[in-house]
């Protein structure tokens, strides 16, 4: 896939709708559908809130992606990567092929976040002040995934951060704007898949450790250096299909949502492309993009999966 340049992106909104990375933009819908699917045991689904709440989580996104290559670039880590595996590593592109400018895309993120905001106020005003907290909890965390001070992907819990926001902090939040309640099936639900987002960051780390290590971002991966890493993988796997399990075993996830478990092969070839190329950044395309097709493939079937149940 070709990176962005002034040449095949011609207008303002194309440019900025690259900036926002919207290929990936499905990691904030997939946690929506799973706290719905939990929220829809409860309550009839009002369909204009779970619209503003689905419209509030992919804005989410976007802002924390364009944030996140503002301080990257700020950092140095996104200038300097010559091993990247775009589109899926190494930022959006849109800064340092001289797309949008840094001062571009900060007015641009915050605008974003701002609009968030807004849609989060409207929709606690309707449900709750819990959802306030959860709210500024999420938009803390993404925000400190690499923003400093807190840089948590530079100190090693931009996996944990990550698996927090999309996997229990979405899927939780989208639930309390249904029923004014945090249900516990939401988070069961979200566990695997969090584990799944985390894993997506996870393997996306690699190619780009050489310049997280020269800019000071002490990810996983620079900490544990690529052979170590490279157990990190099928352990995230395992705990997203054993937490899976677990929730339908013990914790009142429905039967049904083991109807995302034939997707576990997928992860399977997944980590066998990886394996034998974990320390070499462009060997590992087909991995990466396996891995997300599968994390995808699984966390849509698993909110089908927990709709279903209460369908039936």
């Amino acid at each position: 896939m070709q990176e962005p340049s002034t040449l095949t992106l011609a207008t303002p909104a194309a440019r900025y709708v690259a900036a926002t990375r919207p290929g990936f933009l499905v990691a904030a819908v997939i946690p929506v559908l799973i706290g719905l699917a939990a929220a829809g045991f409860e309550v009839v689904l009002d369909a204009v809130t779970a619209a503003l709440t689905l419209l509030g989580a992919v804005l989410a996104h976007a802002g924390i992606n364009v944030l996140n290559d503002v301080y990257d670039e700020r950092a140095g880590c996104d200038a300097i990567n010559a091993d990247r595996v775009f589109p899926f590593t190494g930022g959006s592109r849109v800064i340092q092929n001289g797309v949008l400018s840094v001062a571009d895309m900060a007015a641009y993120g915050w605008a974003l976040m701002a609009v968030t905001v807004g849609i989060g106020l409207f929709l606690t005003a309707l449900s709750g002040s819990g959802l306030l907290v959860i709210g500024l909890a999420g938009l803390l965390i993404g925000w400190g995934y690499s923003a400093p001070p807190l840089r948590l992907s530079a100190r090693g819990l931009g996996e944990l951060s990550v698996g927090l926001g999309f996997g229990l902090i979405i899927p939780l939040g989208t639930a309390y704007v249904q029923t004014a309640v945090f249900l516990p099936l939401a988070a069961w639900g979200g566990l695997p898949f969090a584990f799944l987002i985390a894993l997506v960051l996870y393997i996306n780390q690699f190619p780009d450790r050489r310049a997280d290590l020269a800019s000071g971002k002490r990810n996983m991966v620079v900490r544990l250096g690529a052979r170590r890493a490279r157990l990190g993988y099928p352990l995230l796997v395992t705990a997203a299909y054993l937490s899976l399990i677990a929730g339908v075993a013990v914790a009142g996830l429905p039967a049904t949502s083991l109807v995302a478990l034939p997707v576990l092969p997928l992860h399977l070839v997944a980590a066998w492309r990886f394996w034998g190329h974990a320390e070499d950044p462009q060997a590992l395309r087909p991995a990466i993009a396996a891995t997300l097709n599968a994390t995808t493939a699984m966390g849509v079937l698993l909110a089908l999966g927990i709709a279903a149940a209460s369908w039936l």
